[in-house]
């Protein structure tokens, strides 16, 4: 019985298949496309693992690593005086405490306006360790464009040298300003003895008078106690560390919001591209200013993480800069195309050995291939490229050291950092190989956004990527190119200038009726500043006297070098000055050989706009 029943159902299922026909597969439903490898990955340097975790830590584990592992070894060389780093971090444990008993804790904003010093490194690990926040100023800045930023940043402590081109621009501010205390750092204290008495007698004159009252606060008071300050847990990812100001893409400048972990892992990703790199060994020439964002990673934070001797110079001065690598035998020299151009250019360079030079990094703007070639040529000595931004504290992209180093590329992206480039019509479509359009940068040494700007982070980081402001494009072998600016920023000589900032500062002359700030093209620094400016009827103003009116209003790299008097300034449809018609003016003429128009005018300390404040 149960074989008949099962013979029917058989029949039965049978006559049904043949009615219905075969049985189609339901369709497959497609996963997540594949990911496509980064272009980089199949001719990423041997040495270095883009994929490596990038290790993150409180900054002041940078200092307090070094000095547990080289306590005798040189930390810091300043005009001929030495710091072990036992030394350097007893005067930071010392100067922490000290700060914290001004008040400073955690998040409280001090400002180091201070050339390159032993009180710049000191102080830096001191406000970090005290819970502060350290906000970079330019100690050549103009005392207008000092007291915006302590304002915007509500700074309310200040460093500073006690020196006259320094102290007098914040004596100021105590009444302008939320500013409480200045405290104020003798230069003799940091000399070698004789250096000292030389200083206290024959240059008394340019040591700054100091109110005696609670408001100025002598570093050495600052630093004397026994450095038993109060230890904060930090939380790396979203702690302040640093306040870097920088223009961002657009508008006056603006502080990018540089967490522990942003300033810690690129300075990890740094030194991971160093692969020939000698811990305990190197000796790092500081001439890059501190209080830039290049100079603040790649010579202090990267330095003191190998362990090396970090000879400070607060001032760029070529001959003398040319003995110190003669006498003092640096290996690692970080600097702008300037200084490489300037080395090129040097006559009596054959009397200088700078042999030992084994690595030579190149930023803050385009190194023209002919200046890298000519100081290959000249010192044997490989200078790589690197481009990076201070929302991005600042590495990305570096050459490699060994290996391919593609002229004319920014190089490829350090670990653990992805670089793509997005359309310039539409921010969210992302192109392929070889097209250009916007450098984008996502990865962990970038910023948290910028200070009390939540719409300007937004626009910046729009589809989860930083959006550089920069034009440019990634080869087959994942070498990164620059080719443009969509900002209107001018990079002369490796420092950022605002045009707005230098227009502001020229319309406060009252025979300015309209002008408009461009760079215009320099073979040695990259551009120049140039002011084009409609007079009002009836001015005669000539180009010396708003040069004049102009000194003590911007710092000496934003003066414009070039000043052209129009009867008219071009327009947009809309009636916007159009710049973009300016530069391309520009451009032409630099093409075919030509000087730019206008008067040219001469900056007295252009060149050593960097560290003014000391002369020495």
């Amino acid at each position: 019985m149960a074989s008949e029943i099962l013979t029917r159902i058989k029949d039965i299922a049978g006559r049904l298949r043949d009615r219905i026909g075969p049985r189609t597969p339901p369709p497959e439903i497609p996963g997540p496309p594949e990911p496509q490898p980064y272009p980089w990955e199949a001719t990423y340097p041997d040495d270095v693992d883009w994929y490596a975790e990038i290790a993150t830590a409180p900054v002041q584990a940078i200092l307090d690593d070094a000095v547990e592992k080289w306590p005798k070894r040189p930390c810091l060389a300043f005009m001929g005086k030495q710091y072990t780093y036992a030394q350097i971090g007893s005067l930071v444990a010392r100067a922490a405490k000290g700060f914290q008993v001004l008040g400073v804790a955690k998040g409280v904003r001090v400002g180091l306006f201070l050339p390159n010093s032993p009180y710049y490194v000191i102080c830096y690990y001191a406000i970090i360790k005290a819970g502060g926040t350290v906000v970079n100023f330019n100690p050549v800045y103009a005392e207008r464009e000092i007291a915006r930023q302590v304002e915007d940043s509500d700074t309310r402590v200040m460093v500073t040298l006690q020196l006259t081109a320094t102290y007098p621009k914040l004596a100021g501010l105590f009444e302008k300003t939320a500013l409480e205390k200045v405290v104020v750092c003798p230069m003799g204290s940091v000399l070698p003895l004789v250096a000292r008495a030389f200083f206290t007698l024959f240059r008394r004159n340019e040591i700054a008078k100091i109110p005696d009252d609670g408001r100025h606060i002598d570093f050495d008071d600052l630093i004397d106690n026994k450095g038993d300050y109060t230890r904060y847990p930090v939380d790396v990812g979203s702690d302040i560390a640093v306040l870097q100001y920088t223009g961002g893409t657009t508008g006056l400048p603006k502080g990018a919001m540089l967490t522990h972990a942003n300033v810690y892992a690129n300075t990890v990703q740094t030194r991971m591209w160093a692969v020939n790199s000698r811990p305990g060994e190197e000796k790092f020439l500081g001439v890059l200013p501190l209080f830039h964002v290049f100079g603040m990673t790649g010579v202090m934070n990267v330095g003191l993480f190998l362990g090396a001797e970090i000879i400070l110079v607060p001032r760029f001065k070529l001959a003398e800069v040319l003995n110190i690598i003669d006498k003092e035998k640096p290996s690692v020299l970080l600097g702008v195309p300037m200084i490489y151009a300037a080395i090129n250019g040097f006559d009596e360079l054959d009397k200088y050995d700078l042999s030992s030079l084994t690595d030579c990094i190149s930023g803050g703007a385009p190194l023209p291939v002919e200046v890298k070639l000519t100081f290959e040529k000249l010192t044997g000595c490989v200078l790589v490229e690197g481009y990076g931004l201070s929302e991005a504290s600042p590495v990305c992209t570096i050459n490699p050291f060994v290996g391919v180093n593609k002229p004319g590329s920014i190089g490829m992206p350090v670990p653990g950092t992805v670089i793509e480039i997005t359309s310039l019509d539409d921010p969210d479509e992302l192109l392929p190989v070889g097209k250009q359009g916007e450098i984008c940068v996502t990865g962990p040494q970038v910023m948290a956004g910028y200070w009390n700007r939540p719409e300007e982070t937004e626009t910046a980081f729009h589809g989860g990527r930083l959006h550089t402001g920069d034009v440019g494009y990634i080869d087959e072998e994942g070498y990164v190119f620059l080719i443009d600016r969509i900002k209107d920023l001018i990079l002369n000589a490796g420092f950022n200038v605002y045009p707005r900032m230098v227009e502001e500062a020229i319309y406060l002359h009252p025979d300015v009726e309209e002008v408009v700030v461009s760079g215009v093209p320099d073979k040695q620094r990259g551009e120049l500043v140039k002011a084009y400016i409609k007079l009002r009827n009836g001015s005669d103003l000539k180009a010396g006297e708003l040069k004049r009116f102009l000194k003590d209003k911007l710092a000496p790299y934003e003066q414009p070098r070039r000043i052209e008097f129009r009867d008219e300034l071009p327009k947009t449809f809309i009636g916007k000055h159009s710049r973009r018609e300016l530069v391309a003016e520009e451009v032409r003429r630099f093409n075919k050989g030509l000087p730019p128009l206008g008067d040219e005018i001469e900056i007295d300390d252009l060149d050593a706009g960097r560290a003014r404040a000391v002369n020495s």
